[in-house]
């Protein structure tokens, strides 16, 4: 037998393991993980140009093979049939933040074909789908991925765009690894130099642009070529023509606030338009969406909508209603972020009717960012999600507002959610009056007290895996005897200071409203976040003795991490400005060493547990190697993983130290899988390394 292990092997032997692991949970409980990270999402809808076909992809995490499964289907708009399976959808292509990208497929204007891209063995090109099911084909062959593409009018010619070819790329990163990488402003440096993250299939050396990390010479002008559908044959387009693209706001004369979203309606081109504006007060959070119709590009006369449901609003999304004057727009609840109404605005009359009202989100299923609905004639097709009710495809009908169950890809997980799991709004306001939001897991009492409690804190929208990012099993900790809370956050202060004592203060309302009614011990909570629910997690445990331990998944700011990104510039000394009134160590170093919790080590009485992604822990190395000698952090790192993570088994993986790292704390108790030996071995040297708790049970805020 050969010394050499193949990588397939080593990966399932690692799948092994894990899945092993979950067998010594209780069947419940570990069936509740894997279903939390295998769930079926539902995205890319689209509506056929005659009304009648809505097409749409599924995303499905499979965690032997370590990836996502994407398959295409086609359903009638009307229900009357199930969907039909179109063809496999490739690999996800990523969006930079631990999801897809999203992509709407293209639709012939005979309504037979769509048009997509798939990333097929690291290579992107357009592929097509028979809408019957007939046969999925791939439609461009070249040595360069596809970036874009579009169809001419009568659906004949596709038109696509290329960039380097990636023979080029690759001789690009080995060039630079051969003679070492030039550092500027566009590197990372607290990630790897050599390909260090997924583009278009595979690892690829990445440059930071315009804020979005992309591949090496992304910057090559787009290449446009033409393929005649009929007859297969593909000609160069002369340098500088390119067909007539869709409009964007960058088509659009700038007027009173960013826009944030445009919508062109095909027969009219008429076109409309969503800004963004922030209130009176300039609280950054706390931003109305202007929505208003131009009659065409060219035109300077701004339609507004002055009706009370678009005034003042969140208004997230806008798609125009096929053959009608009337503009489609998604309103969510500015106090909650969880409910979402839809409403129909007439942009001759100005009338404005509702369409319908949600407990959940009816624009994507609780992702981070809408996946828009899509219209016909008579109805919109939309993915509907409720915290506790997994993503399904519904039909809702633009003038009686019904709703009708199109796909239910989750309804086991459903079905198991109802029977187990019992989710609460809760709503409470600190002593400032300010109104917070959350959804509330509640548990069973145990040895004759309350259970205890975790907290999860930034964003409770749609069905909840864990909060952003996934990573903390809220329906498995209520099932495991621990209460769980996703508190939203409020809308944000620009100063950082009264933005994290705002997320202190809610959770000690919470804390303190859900232990005067009994539903939780108030001396047993737990606290994790990723990104600003990581920052608002170390806050708390810096400035209370409130919380038994925590979990983070992102930096927090620190001194290093500052320096890291320092090479940005301007743009980046912005930010910090904009953002943590941080100016360089001898600029603000008082405000620095208030606000940063590297200077205050001694302060984190709550042990740590950091579960973070290769391309960022090492930006708050001086917070966390001087707590990990302090026995008060455990540290894992994930490869290959960007802001949120998202491969299969590093999510599951997550969820599992989660919950084990919680019911530790929390509980009292520990796996008794002799896999898990050294894990509880760090923890308990941990537990004996832990300061003395305050005498004090009730809760306070630090200065």
């Amino acid at each position: 037998m050969s010394g050499k292990i193949a990588a397939g092997t080593v990966r399932a032997l690692a799948c092994a393991g894990l899945l092993g692991l979950l067998l010594h949970v209780p069947y419940g409980i570990a069936a509740t993980i894997r279903q939390l990270v295998e769930v079926v999402d539902i995205k890319n809808v689209s509506v056929s140009p005659d009304g009648r076909l809505v097409a749409f992809r599924t995303e499905q995490a499979s965690i032997e093979r370590n990836t996502y499964e994407t398959v295409w289907y086609v359903q009638p708009v009307d229900g009357t049939s199930a969907p039909r399976r179109l063809g496999d959808g490739g690999e996800m292509l990523p969006d930079g933040g631990g999801s897809s990208k999203p992509e709407l497929p293209v639709w012939s204007p005979d309504g037979k074909w769509i048009f997509f891209r798939a990333v097929h063995d690291a290579r992107i090109e357009v592929w097509r789908a028979a809408a019957d099911g007939s046969r999925t084909e791939q439609l461009t062959y070249g040595t360069a991925n596809v970036r874009t593409f579009s169809l001419n009018p009568d659906g004949s010619v596709l038109y696509y765009s290329v960039g380097a070819t990636r023979e080029t790329v690759i001789d690009a990163e080995l060039a630079e690894y051969d003679r070492g990488v030039h550092i500027d402003r566009t590197v990372m440096l607290g990630e790897a130099l050599f390909r260090s993250g997924f583009q278009g299939g595979r690892l690829a050396t990445q440059r930071l642009k315009g804020g979005v990390r992309l591949p090496l010479l992304s910057g090559v002008p787009d290449h446009w070529k033409a393929l005649e559908l009929s007859t297969g044959v593909t000609t160069e387009l002369a340098s500088g023509r390119y067909p007539e693209s869709p409009v964007t706001a960058a088509n659009l004369p700038p007027a009173g606030g960013e826009i944030v979203r445009v919508a062109e309606d095909r027969g009219s081109k008429r076109i409309a338009v969503l800004r963004e504006q922030s209130d009176q007060q300039g609280r950054a959070g706390q931003r109305s969406v202007a929505l208003s119709m131009l009659p065409s590009i060219k035109s300077g006369r701004l339609v507004k909508c002055t009706a009370e449901p678009c005034t003042g609003k969140q208004v997230t999304d806008i798609a125009w209603r096929p053959g009608s004057d009337e503009i489609l727009f998604t309103v969510s609840e500015r106090d909650s972020e969880l409910e979402q109404s839809i409403f129909r605005w007439n942009v001759v009359t100005g009338d404005v009717q509702p369409v319908v009202r949600s407990r959940g989100q009816i624009t994507g299923g609780g992702r981070w960012g809408p996946e828009p609905c899509a219209a016909s004639a008579s109805a919109l097709v939309c993915v509907a999600a409720e915290a506790d009710v997994p993503p399904r495809l519904e039909r809702i009908d633009l003038e009686s507002g019904s709703r009708t169950v199109l796909f239910a890809p989750n309804q086991v997980l459903a079905q198991d959610m109802k029977k187990f799991v019992r989710v609460q709004f809760v709503t409470w306001t600190d002593a400032q009056g300010r109104r917070y939001t959350g959804q509330f897991y509640p548990s069973t009492a145990r040895d004759g007290r309350p259970p205890p409690l975790f907290i999860v804190y930034y964003r409770c929208t749609g069905f909840l895996r864990g909060s952003v990012g996934d990573e903390w099993p809220l329906a498995t900790f209520a099932r495991s005897g621990i209460a769980a809370l996703c508190i939203n956050a409020a809308p944000l202060s620009d100063d950082a200071i009264a933005r994290y004592q705002q997320g202190l203060s809610a959770v000690e309302g919470a804390v303190t409203l859900l232990a005067k009614q009994g539903a939780i011990d108030s001396t047993r909570v737990g606290m994790g976040g990723l990104s600003f629910g990581s920052e608002v997690a170390v806050w708390t445990a810096m400035h209370s003795d409130l919380l038994r331990a925590i979990s983070v998944s992102s930096p927090v700011v620190t001194p290093m991490g500052s320096l890291m990104m320092s090479l940005g510039g301007e743009e980046e000394h912005s930010r910090m400005r904009r953002y943590w009134q941080l100016g360089t160590l001898e600029e603000t170093p008082d405000h620095w060493r208030q606000l940063s919790p590297t200077y205050h080590i001694e302060r984190m009485r709550a042990p740590v547990l950091m579960q973070m992604p290769e391309q960022e822990f090492r930006y708050a190395l001086d917070f966390i190697v001087p707590l990990i000698r302090r026995h008060r952090a455990d540290l894992y790192v994930f490869p290959d993983e960007q802001h949120q993570k998202s491969q299969p088994r590093h999510k599951l993986a997550v969820y599992d130290r989660n919950l084990d790292w919680f019911r530790f704390w929390l509980q009292g108790y520990e796996d008794p899988s002799p896999d898990k030996v050294g894990q509880y071995r760090i923890w308990r040297e941990m537990r004996d390394a832990v300061p003395a708790r305050s005498a004090r049970s009730g809760i306070h805020s630090g200065g």
